[in-house]
């Protein structure tokens, strides 16, 4: 004999799923905004941590190419926040317009 289980699968409504949407939008706008700001402090700390490098023997020949690689890194975080903060921005205007 089988046992027939009476389970529901609920399904979330348009609210709730919305809700989510926003929600995860919200926190990578959040997210692009803290690598923006990362970005700006990598940029901000070059100038006073390259004397500091520039003092160990060991990568006194390499000064250009560890300076390259910071500002390189800077420019990501801030490409990358900037990308972020936008398409986030536009996600909103969208759901704005809908609603």
């Amino acid at each position: 004999m089988q046992r027939q289980h009476n389970y529901r699968i609920s399904r979330p409504n348009r609210e709730d799923k919305n809700m989510k949407i926003k929600e995860s939008t919200l926190i990578q706008l959040f997210w692009g905004i803290i690598l923006i700001c990362t970005g700006i402090g990598v940029f901000y700390r070059i100038p006073q941590v390259m004397p500091k490098i520039a003092d160990l023997e060991t990568f006194g020949s390499i000064i250009p190419f560890i300076q390259f690689c910071f500002y390189l890194i800077g420019i990501i975080l801030l490409g990358g926040g900037v990308k972020k903060v936008y398409t986030n921005v536009e996600m909103i205007k969208k759901e704005r317009s809908k609603d």
